[in-house]
């Protein structure tokens, strides 16, 4: 299914009652709207809901749409009132940090220092845990991970996938290979769990009934992936599921109703560029359909779901480091 086989009607209207080649009926009326904007452009971010208010740290900041560099800044939103307030700047300034709330902590993880105007991508093994003191140091993951993707999960906190140093440099892109390396914090230590079977960087997550759903991103060597594929923590397996319609790496997620939204992301080929596609899987039938398109179409974005609504934070709005935006747009019924 590479072509949109429904269309989102304008203004907020239902979306027509045609099927996909699957079969698969419409959804109903969930469409985009205009959210409070960041104030300050960021990409590569990973922002994460705790205590019920939406929390960024670090990424790449911008001036005039590009790219300056990595930053230590903490931003809350509160939900309620639209408005984002100054919080606890990590120690370090960072881009690619993993922020993840796992039983009532905050954690951010791994991500990428920069060691000169040359070397931004130097990959971390550390992070930090937010508590009433401010920001500590967490016990180190048993291998460095960057652009993973994270989860909360039964049996503690879980990250996966990303890319890894091929070698002792560590300082620029071409450094790093695409890793399937799966940890769990449990207990005060790093643990090795079952591999995500396609190892990828820039995916997207999300935990629907208790399993987390790993989808697409891309490779160092093969470019953008369609790949989809759940763990279930109980049995420590992956399944591999329904792919993604179309392959889109750097892309965000969020869920409603009990589906999974991902969105956004971009591509490198023919001149590159970012994808407006939203589409959207139904686990009880392991199907996907195309959802409504972005409002401003971004990637190495952030997703968080708050209640029935999908937060749509920052990216850029081309390629790379190009147009970095404030902007936020809300998923919503």
């Amino acid at each position: 299914m590479n072509r949109r086989e429904m269309m989102w009607l304008t203004g907020g209207a239902l979306l027509s009652a045609c099927t996909t080649p699957s079969g698969i009926a419409s959804f109903g009326p969930v469409h985009w709207v205009g959210g409070p904007s960041l104030g300050r452009p960021k990409q590569e971010i990973y922002p994460a809901l705790h205590n019920g208010e939406i929390w960024l740290t670090g990424g790449f900041v911008a001036e005039n749409g590009r790219i300056i560099g990595p930053t230590n800044e903490t931003v809350i939103l509160n939900p309620e009132t639209g408005e984002w307030r100054q919080g606890p700047g990590i120690p370090t300034p960072r881009h690619h940090p993993q922020l993840q709330s796992h039983n009532g902590k905050l954690y951010a993880l791994g991500g990428f220092q920069a060691i000169s105007a040359e070397g931004m991508w130097q990959m971390q093994i550390g992070g930090w845990r937010l508590d009433e003191d401010g920001w500590n140091i967490i016990p180190e993951i048993p291998a460095r991970i960057g652009e993973a993707v994270t989860a909360s999960l039964s049996t503690g906190l879980h990250i996966a996938g990303g890319r890894t140093p091929i070698d002792d440099d560590n300082s620029v892109w071409e450094d790093h290979a695409d890793t399937g390396h799966h940890f769990v914090l449990s207990g005060g230590s790093w643990e090795r769990a079952a591999p995500l079977p396609t190892p990828r960087n820039s995916a997207t997550g999300e935990v629907l009934n208790g399993n987390w759903h790993v989808v697409a991103g891309r490779t160092v060597e093969g470019g953008n992936s369609a790949a989809h594929e759940m763990y279930i923590p109980s049995e420590d397996r992956w399944e591999v599921l329904a792919p993604l319609p179309q392959a889109q790496g750097g892309l965000a997620s969020g869920v409603i109703d009990g589906k999974l939204y991902a969105f956004g992301g971009e591509y490198f080929d023919n001149g590159g560029g970012v994808y407006p596609n939203c589409w959207v899987y139904d686990p009880a039938r392991d199907s996907w359909s195309a959802g409504p398109d972005m409002l401003s179409p971004r990637h190495g974005l952030g997703g968080v779901t708050v209640g029935n609504r999908i937060y749509a934070i920052g990216g850029a709005l081309q390629r790379g480091g190009i147009d970095t935006s404030a902007l936020v747009e809300i998923l919503t019924v």
